[in-house]
Formats: C-alpha cells, sequence, structure tokens
C-alpha cells in the first residue's frame, strides 16, 4: 500500500498540481521512477513496530484499569482502543513526519545540489535543519484525532467478534456435554428398566 500512501499524499499538499489518481500516478512514474513510490517504505516499516507495540501494550493497561475481570463491556474496549491509538500516535510523530517528507518530496525543502530526499536518515535531517526539533512533532493532534476513532472502532469490532464466537463455542460445547452425558446414562437407564420389568414379571408370576 505504500505507493497509495504516496499519491494520497502528494494530492494533500497544498497547491497540488494533480487533477486525479491516475494523472498524480503517472506524472511521479514518468518523473521520478518507481523508485519514488517506495522511498518511505523503510520509514514506514520503522514507523510500525513501535506503533503496534505501543499501541497493544498501552490496550492491555487500560483494560486492567477499566475491565479487570476481562468481562465484554463495549464502552470499555471504545474507551482503551481510543487512548491506545492516541498514546502510539503521538510517540511515532517524529516517524510520521519523516515519512510524509520523503512522500511528497515538498521543493522547499530540497537543497539546491540534492535532486530529491531519500532515507529515513536525509529525512530527519531536513526536518532538524527546516525547524529544529519542533519540526518532529508537527502535526501530532491532527494525527492522534485521526488515529482515536480509527483504534476504538477497531477494538470495538474485534471484541464483539471474539465474545460472539465464544458464545457460540460454549454453546457448542454445551449441546455437546448434555449429549455425551445422555449417551453414557443410556445403558444404566435401559438396564433399569429392563430390572424393572422383570421384577414386575416375577412378582407376577409368585402371585399365581
Amino acid at each position: 500500500m505504500n505507493p497509495a500512501d504516496v499519491i494520497k499524499q502528494r494530492m494533500q499538499v497544498y497547491n497540488s498540481p494533480y487533477k486525479g489518481c491516475w494523472e498524480c500516478m503517472v506524472t511521479i512514474y514518468r518523473a521520478e521512477g518507481v523508485r519514488a513510490f517506495y522511498r518511505s517504505y523503510t520509514t514506514q516499516l520503522t514507523m510500525n513496530l513501535p506503533f503496534q507495540s505501543i499501541h497493544f501494550i498501552t490496550y492491555e493497561i487500560m483494560q486492567d484499569y477499566l475491565n479487570k475481570e476481562r468481562n465484554y463491556i463495549p464502552m470499555t474496549h471504545v474507551q482503551s482502543g481510543a487512548v491506545a491509538g492516541a498514546v502510539a500516535a503521538a510517540v511515532t510523530t517524529p516517524l510520521d513526519v519523516c515519512k510524509t517528507l520523503l512522500n511528497t518530496q515538498e521543493k522547499c525543502c530540497i537543497q539546491h545540489n540534492q535532486h530529491s530526499i531519500n532515507g529515513m536518515f536525509a529525512a530527519f535531517k531536513t526536518v532538524y535543519r527546516i525547524r529544529g526539533l519542533s519540526g518532529y512533532w508537527q502535526g501530532m493532534t491532527a494525527r492522534i484525532i485521526y488515529q482515536m476513532p480509527s483504534t476504538a472502532l477497531s477494538w470495538f469490532v474485534y471484541e464483539l467478534f471474539k465474545h460472539f464466537i465464544t458464545q457460540q463455542k460454549e454453546s457448542e460445547d454445551g449441546y455437546l456435554s448434555s449429549a455425551t452425558v445422555a449417551l453414557a446414562a443410556a445403558p444404566q437407564s435401559m438396564e433399569k428398566t429392563y430390572l424393572s420389568k422383570d421384577s414386575r414379571v416375577l412378582y407376577a408370576a409368585q402371585s399365581r
């Protein structure tokens, strides 16, 4: 999905010259080649690892606080998911800034002796040169607002399906257990029936 992300961000920049996705893709390919679609690939991978790690750890911490019994309580899953997404998004904002720079290749950031910005370390150096340390945190609020509903909805749907599947499995297990017990008890029930019948026959014979 890296090429799609490149096209999306090229079209989102201020005063973008592209009128559509196809035009954007063709123009990038002709001017910069296939490599342009994967300049941020390493940065994307580097960002996803800490993002997902922080995301899951924060979710579990929030569940320990809001839902210690780990029951199915939709609101706690939504709240925990939203907080987890917000924390992960905030921490990984510097990598997202570098990824965006690599994808957009904004002309104002490229020096006269440069043709393009290539690689994560080059992106870090460029951001620091232009905006200083504060540049790494540009857009953090927007990134948090974007991630919170996304992760909240993801965890809500995940927990919903997990609850549904667990309930179904428990129902099936209960049915199988009942059937097994009934099957195991059948011989004893038949034996009691035969013994009762034999007793009645014997009693009738003695009465005669």
